[in-house]
């Protein structure tokens, strides 16, 4: 049934568009009261207009007195609104406040994810009533377990199929480097990242994600670098943690925004920044090295920090970057002594590959085999295994261009000559990894000339050392093909780490 109301409204939206006249148009003059004109439609607009805006606002005022949040809500709604919630999802609403996290460990919530995820695979329709027991009595046991129980068992087992799927891809190994052979993969597949974390002397701290990633034949150099850096006089020490994704699915890319855990690599104290630790330097910076494999990097004019750079050998990446906690670093499993046959012999058999480069530029890659050392050669707590003899000219080898060590920040760029990094895989005699590092080195010019007879040129050495051993490399400049040549390289393997190696008594 018609209501009139579009005519009305018609009438309405003509007394708008009519213009305003002046008064007394459209009456008869001289008379008290006026006819139905255009004034008087567009007063009665007027008043109408007035009218729907009061309602507006008493309308606007009692929705905001009856409005309703998300937090005042029920707890029962919470729930049935968490219910449809994917498990990354769930874990960040968990963060917002303390009655949603209550909320988000719901134990009902967190079973029915784990049933979905890890439910048995089934090759036909029906349920075998082992199953069916195993379901009824994991519903039974949801009230029996406290807040949070379902949620745990969910992490712990997702962490337990990625650490299961990365051991399977890490368990082909390379025989010339005694190295997985699929470490690159592993590092796309488990979405494998590295973040520094500097703490303040009051507690604060800054958590920065890398800008600068390089995969090397044998190691990783990871950088960090930007505007924002702290006051380095307030920062006390640096945390080095790998980053994965808590939940993955091998199907999708991994989330670099969702739930992920930290893995304790190392800690370094920047106090140990002084003169002894000071590695190079050039127009711009001061670079110093921290063990293990830590470079930081200073502008010279504000001594503030410009960069960090760390290098990390292949040699259980992967293990240390997941495995570990936030605050604890990841323990390789306990050596079982190997059987030397021969331990009068002497160490027989080794093998050595070593790498020097920078910013994607090697000036050295080379491997050495059948390596020996006799037993008389220990001393001062050392085994000495020579690489390249000084005597021998064929051995000799020269670095491959101009050796200097990169570094960028999102300003400026450089070079430091005569530094680089250096990357040992040192395997035994049954061609497992003995003794790994990645590390920055220099050459340091020696106070006297090379004591052979067939080199004229200025000597140079580099010297690297740490708990288990150490390695000595002696370089000449050659000016007439300006470039460097190895003369000597000698390794100093420690006798406690050997006789734990093997069980030995050296």
């Amino acid at each position: 049934m018609a209501t009139g109301r579009g005519r009305l409204l018609q009438l309405q939206w003509r007394g708008l568009q009519a213009p305003r006249l002046p008064l007394g148009v459209g009456s008869a003059p001289g008379r008290t009261g006026f006819r139905n004109g255009p004034c008087i439609r567009y007063a009665a607009g007027c008043a109408t207009l007035k009218q729907h805006a009061r309602r507006e606002r008493h309308c606007e005022r009692a929705s905001a007195d009856c409005s309703v949040s998300l937090d005042s809500m029920p707890s029962e709604i919470l729930l049935k609104i968490f219910s449809y919630l994917d498990a990354g999802t769930l874990l960040c609403t968990g963060c917002v406040n303390r009655r949603f996290y209550h909320l988000a460990n719901d134990n009902f919530i967190w079973i029915r994810i784990y049933s979905t995820a890890f439910s048995p695979k089934r090759s036909n329709w029906k349920v075998n009533s082992v199953e069916k027991t195993a379901v009824t009595m994991n519903l039974l046991s949801v009230e029996d377990k406290e807040a949070g129980y379902w949620k745990k068992e969910y992490i712990a087992k997702q962490i337990a199929s990625v650490k299961a799927a990365l051991a399977q891809v890490l368990k082909p190994v390379n025989p010339y480097t005694g190295l997985p052979v699929k470490t690159k993969e592993a590092l796309r597949k488990s979405g494998l990242g590295w973040v520094i974390i500097l703490k303040e002397k009051s507690g604060k701290e800054y958590m920065m994600e890398h800008v600068d990633l390089s995969v090397n034949d044998s190691s990783v150099t990871v950088v960090w670098y930007g505007k924002n850096w702290p006051l380095l006089a307030t920062l006390s020490t640096l945390d080095l943690c790998g980053v994965t994704p808590v939940f993955m699915d091998r199907s999708k890319t991994p989330m670099k925004n969702g739930p992920r855990w930290h893995s304790l690599i190392a800690k370094y104290n920047l106090s140990n920044l002084t003169a002894s630790t000071m590695f190079g330097c050039d127009r711009l910076i001061r670079i110093f090295c921290l063990n293990p494999g830590l470079l930081v990097g200073l502008w010279k004019r504000e001594e503030e920090l410009a960069f960090v750079m760390a290098n990390l050998h292949f040699h259980h990446l992967v293990e240390r970057s997941t495995l570990g906690s936030a605050t604890i670093p990841y323990e390789l499993p306990p050596h079982s002594p190997l059987l030397d046959d021969n331990p009068e012999y002497g160490l027989h058999g080794y093998q050595l590959h070593v790498d020097m480069h920078s910013g994607g530029i090697f000036y050295l890659c080379g491997t050495f085999r059948n390596l020996f050392t006799k037993k008389g050669y220990i001393e001062n707590g050392y085994a000495k295994l020579i690489v390249i003899s000084f005597k021998n000219n064929t051995e000799h080898l020269p670095l491959i261009g101009k050796v200097g060590l990169s570094w960028r920040t999102d300003i400026f760029d450089g070079c430091i000559k005569s530094c680089s990094i250096m990357d040992i895989t040192l395997l035994d005699e049954y061609g497992k990894p003995f003794w790994c590092f990645s590390s920055p080195v220099c050459m340091r010019s020696s106070p006297r000339p090379s004591d052979g007879p067939n080199f004229l040129g200025q000597t140079y050495y580099v010297d690297y050392m740490d708990s288990e051993g150490k390695v000595h490399v002696q370089l000449v400049w050659i000016e007439e093909t300006e470039e460097y040549f190895i003369v000597n390289l000698v390794l100093y393997l420690s006798i406690a780490k050997i006789n734990h190696w093997f069980g030995t008594k050296y």
